[in-house]
């Protein structure tokens, strides 16, 4: 018997799931062709490019008000994407994800009331090693 690792794991739960399978490979084919080491903004560029061309609903830059005792508030924040209708993804082009960023898309989960988010960080050799997956 075989044990898989936390990050296999990880891997084989993003490969199930029909939500955020082809927006993973939408991602590590933009990261094929362009590698490591650019802006967020050419990553997302190339990745609403990407899904574009896979038929893949999606929004780009949308607003996200903070609700505040029954306001909404226009405080500045976008959410990278939203897939389907479904999927927030909310892309890095960092030297690592730290728990503020986790943050930041399980706030942005609550806030927007998606189920399912992608956090992904471009700027790593291997693009499955800077993915985070979030369920509500």
């Amino acid at each position: 018997m075989q044990l898989l690792t936390t990050e296999s794991q990880s891997h084989r739960e993003n490969e199930k799931d029909p939500r955020t399978a082809p927006i993973i490979g939408a991602a590590i084919e933009v990261h094929r062709h362009l590698g490591p080491g650019l802006l967020e903004s050419a990553y997302e560029q190339c990745l609403c490019h990407e899904l574009h061309l896979r038929g893949l609903p999606f929004r780009c830059e949308v607003d996200l008000p903070v609700s505040y005792k029954g306001i909404n508030l226009d405080c500045g924040y976008k959410i990278d994407l939203i897939v389907a209708d479904e999927v927030i993804v909310e892309l890095k082009a960092i030297e690592r994800i730290l728990p503020v960023h986790e943050a930041q898309l399980l706030t942005y989960l609550k806030l927007s009331g998606k189920p399912v988010g992608l956090l992904i960080n471009f700027n790593v050799s291997l693009l499955m090693r800077g993915i985070i997956r979030r369920v509500l």
